[in-house]
């Protein structure tokens, strides 16, 4: 009996602290800044070309694209275009370090007149900076610029369209590029995609969607296909809205041509995808009633979710690779040691399982989250804007 009772108490006593341990919440680490880069009414995003930072916007009306290095110092800018009015949206380097810029410029002046009595389009997708004296309904060209890595302009290659049109993600892969983005006219507001050459010739624009429907991204899928994400409120691809807005997720055939869609299933609530990568790890916003929050999900090749999350916080969301998500954050988050008291920029990496591993955040005082980038040298970047400067942060050394 003796001996029954102490071996009761040894094992009492080896399983409690157990019952009763705490998780450890994940220490949420600074990001450092690694530089500034422009004022905000100039800055539509950056990318990497080797060692140094590709900064490109709107100045004065006119797209322009800068080099920095890591230190901020300027090694060349050049203009892209000298129309009243050209804006860059997007970009992306190939392999050779080239840059590809699309952006959106006027039509030739012989076919640039706006009907009398037509509405003027308004649309900005992601924040695009478009200079006050910008004439937005002028914005009927889509044109690509190539820029060598030491600031040299190639020729632009240019798509006139009856809409306006501006472009939101450029994808660069073997095959040429891929392009996607917002069209607008009176009656329009659509997503689309379409391709360039390695000869500069654009393949026939494929339109998602006809009177409320956007594209944010687009990845290449292994078998050639293309996944576009963004939202919509109307039908695609014969699937009927759910929500208020739903965030949708198209697979285009490599001929252009819708193959399906996935949508998402909050009734009464607002959702868009901002971004997807190559291993379909994609982030976006939630908004039902005045709650706010954003989600990441890693989905399979067949758009079924292997694991999702959803934070407070607003978008835009971006995520980079398949383990990293950034977006700004306003409220806790049960894994981490956080609770932030104003929104702030928040990076999460997950790992190969889907679980939070690490996080970084940026200084309170950035209130706009521009980009998310993943550098050879540098790892994960971080765009961010304050009320008077766009910022880049880094991790920092662990």
């Amino acid at each position: 009996m003796k001996r029954f009772i102490t071996l009761t108490v040894v094992a009492l006593l080896a399983i409690t602290p157990t019952a009763q341990a705490v998780p450890k919440k994940i220490t949420v680490n600074s990001l450092k800044l690694l530089t500034t880069i422009g004022v905000p009414s100039e800055v539509s995003g950056v990318v990497v070309s080797g060692k140094n930072l590709i900064v490109y916007g709107t100045q004065n009306s006119r797209a322009y694209v800068k080099a920095l290095d890591v230190n901020g110092t300027e090694l060349w800018k050049v203009p892209l275009d000298q129309s009243q009015g050209s804006v860059a949206t997007t970009a992306a380097v190939d392999a050779a370090g080239d840059i590809w810029i699309a952006g959106s410029t006027p039509l030739a002046a012989s076919s640039s007149v706006t009907p009398s009595g037509t509405t003027q389009a308004t649309i900005n997708p992601d924040n695009a900076v478009i200079s006050p004296s910008t004439l937005v309904a002028d914005l009927k060209a889509l044109t690509i610029w190539k820029v060598s890595a030491t600031g040299v302009v190639g020729s632009p290659s240019v798509l006139p369209s009856s809409h306006v049109i501006l472009p939101t993600a450029l994808l660069i892969d073997k095959a040429g590029l891929t392009i996607v983005g917002s069209l607008a006219s009176e009656k329009t507001n659509a997503g689309f995609i379409v391709s360039l050459n390695s000869s500069g010739a654009f393949s026939k624009l494929l339109q998602i969607g006809s009177i409320s429907t956007a594209i944010e991204s687009v990845s290449r899928n292994t078998d050639g296909t293309f996944t576009l994400v963004g939202s919509s409120g109307e039908t695609i691809a014969g699937k009927k809205l759910a929500g208020l807005i739903d965030g949708v997720i198209v697979r285009v055939s490599k001929d252009l041509k819708i193959v399906s869609a996935v949508r998402s299933s909050i009734s009464k609530g607002k959702r868009i995808w901002n971004s997807t990568t190559a291993s379909l790890l994609l982030g976006g916003e939630v908004v039902v009633g005045s709650k706010s929050e954003v989600a990441v999900t890693k989905f399979s090749s067949r758009y079924l979710p292997t694991w999702t999350f959803r934070f407070i916080g607003s978008g835009p969301a971006f995520t980079i690779g398949s383990t990293q998500l950034v977006f700004l954050s306003s409220g806790a988050v049960s894994e981490l040691a956080w609770n932030p008291k104003a929104p702030t920029p928040l990076l999460i990496t997950f790992n190969s399982k889907g679980a939070i591993s690490a996080a970084d955040s940026a200084p309170v005082g950035q209130r706009l989250l521009i980009g998310s980038l993943e550098s050879k040298d540098l790892g994960p970047l971080v765009v961010t804007s304050s009320t008077d400067i766009v910022s880049i942060f880094v991790r920092n050394s662990r």
